[in-house]
């Protein structure tokens, strides 16, 4: 088991973990997603379903995800993907519909999704084997942007934009806009910092509207730029320095 190098005592040996910290850095998925992965009782460690995600792990202990063993990455990878629509973003699909993560370069490490793009939604999708750069950039303390294109099959009524950004309450969830610009009697810019699942398309079907376009532009500083649909490419050194957030 090779644990990441931060990750030893003043002697320069390595230390135990917690489980889900060490899956996280060999690029299982993220923290949290790990979390889930134990409670479900899909990971052992030493032969033994392991459903606590505190436990810690030692240097010699032996962890299997789905059967297979775990050990930590070589190298780390860091993506951005503009997601076209009706591809889903998750490591696997018992529908067996397309995944974003097929539109990735072949690599030899295992790559993951920060954050979601719906089904039928487009846009900037960030990638990555890093298990602390995936925390940082999905926590909400982060208060990372995140900005949409959204056109509608109809026009939107001005109650939409006022409401949505002073709070809404929709089935005891409270949804709440950063900022949102009118381009059009049916076209709108809309920032989101806490980005709640299915947000807008939840907004928008408490006014009896439908989003025919849903792409999100920029993620931060992240924008789309000439990335074609489809299209993916690795972050700059820049781009990652920016997004060194201390949460």
């Amino acid at each position: 088991m090779n644990l990441n190098q931060s990750y030893r005592d003043i002697s320069g040996n390595l230390k135990p973990q917690r489980l889900h910290v060490f899956l996280a850095h060999s690029g299982i998925a993220s923290r949290r997603a790990c979390e889930e992965l134990i409670s479900q009782g899909r990971i052992s460690v030493n032969g033994k379903i392991i459903t606590i995600p505190g436990q810690k792990v030692a240097p010699e202990d032996i962890i299997h995800f789905d059967g297979k063993q775990v050990s930590g990455e070589k190298a780390r990878h860091y993506y951005v993907l503009h997601k076209p629509p009706l591809y889903i973003s998750s490591s696997y699909d018992p529908q067996k519909r397309d995944l974003a993560l097929s539109l990735l370069p072949d690599l030899k490490e295992r790559l993951y999704n920060i954050g979601r793009l719906d089904y039928r939604s487009s846009g900037l999708l960030l990638f990555t084997n890093d298990g602390d750069f995936a925390y940082r950039v999905s926590h909400p303390k982060a208060n990372i942007e995140k900005e949409y294109y959204v056109e509608s099959t109809i026009p939107i009524p001005d109650r939409l934009i006022y409401e949505f950004s002073n709070g809404l309450l929709i089935d005891g969830i409270l949804y709440k806009a950063q900022n949102i610009e009118r381009l059009g009697n049916r076209e709108l810019k809309i920032i989101l910092v806490e980005g709640k699942n299915r947000e807008i398309r939840r907004v928008f079907s408490h006014y009896r509207l439908h989003p025919s376009i849903l792409r999100r532009i920029r993620i931060g500083h992240l924008l789309m730029g000439s990335l074609k649909e489809g299209e993916s490419r690795p972050l700059t050194n820049e781009e990652l320095n920016k997004f060194n957030i201390e949460i």
